[in-house]
């Protein structure tokens, strides 16, 4: 059989609100972690670098990548291996939580924010590729590796530069360019990725073992819902704490 190249129609409403869902969860871990410095040291810190970790790797990230895979319209059915999808989860997590403990401890070093961004851009761009891996369909896929060092390029210099607005310039503003640039950096790093990705269709069957791009929609709904609610509560544990201490 043939085998011919399988282009995605993009849904421009979903590529938006993952642009969006991107920069709220940036905004709110960054929020997260300018605040780990002051968290009492030991278990109380490591809980707010945990915290921070998951909402940049999993709400802003993780999320964003598969809202945008989802905004990507193939004439082919595609399903997602479970196993790796959560690895996929896992790295983009576990990048941001190493990463922001890295500045976290309130010494804001050239060296520090630099090292951590390119931590977390790297991060970004390894769960993207372990994303796309994921994915179950009749096609073969592999990458202009040109675009591919461009991709994470792009992750890891827009990562540099959110990580310095947000630890180097105090203040809302400097924290929203923050959220906006890393962002780009998701945003940036998935759709030149994409772009780097070259589908062939094979014919066939897609595996009926993956999860499905419906399944997806749910599944993501509730992980950033549950990100979000713990972000709350953290919030307003710390209020409570800190009006305590001024009491």
């Amino acid at each position: 059989m043939n085998e011919h190249m399988i282009h995605c129609e993009l849904d421009p409403l979903l590529a938006a609100l993952s642009y969006a869902v991107s920069v709220l969860g940036s905004f709110t871990a960054l929020q997260l972690a300018i605040a780990i410095p002051a968290a009492p040291a030991g278990a109380a810190r490591t809980k707010a670098v945990i915290a921070a970790g998951a909402a940049m790797g999993g709400g802003a990230i993780w999320a964003m990548h598969f809202i945008a895979m989802l905004a990507c319209r193939m004439p082919i059915p595609v399903t997602y291996d479970i196993g790796l999808t959560v690895l996929s989860a896992i790295i983009g997590i576990g990048a941001c939580t190493i990463g922001l403990a890295i500045v976290g401890n309130g010494l804001f070093t050239p060296l520090k924010l630099t090292g951590a961004g390119l931590l977390m851009g790297v991060g970004v761009a390894g769960m993207h590729y372990t994303g796309m891996s994921a994915m179950q369909m009749p096609a073969t896929l592999s990458y202009d590796m040109n675009i591919v060092a461009i991709s994470v390029a792009i992750a890891v210099i827009a990562s540099i530069a959110a990580l310095w607005l947000a630890f180097r310039m105090r203040g809302t503003l400097p924290m929203l360019a923050s959220a906006l640039v890393m962002g780009v950096a998701v945003s940036g790093m998935h759709y030149t990725g994409m772009e780097a990705a070259k589908i062939q269709h094979a014919g066939g069957q897609t595996a009926a073992t993956g999860i499905a791009s419906g399944d997806f929609g749910i599944a993501i709904f509730l992980i950033v819902a549950l990100l979000l609610g713990v972000v709350l509560m953290i919030t307003l544990k710390r209020q409570q704490q800190r009006a305590q201490i001024q009491i």
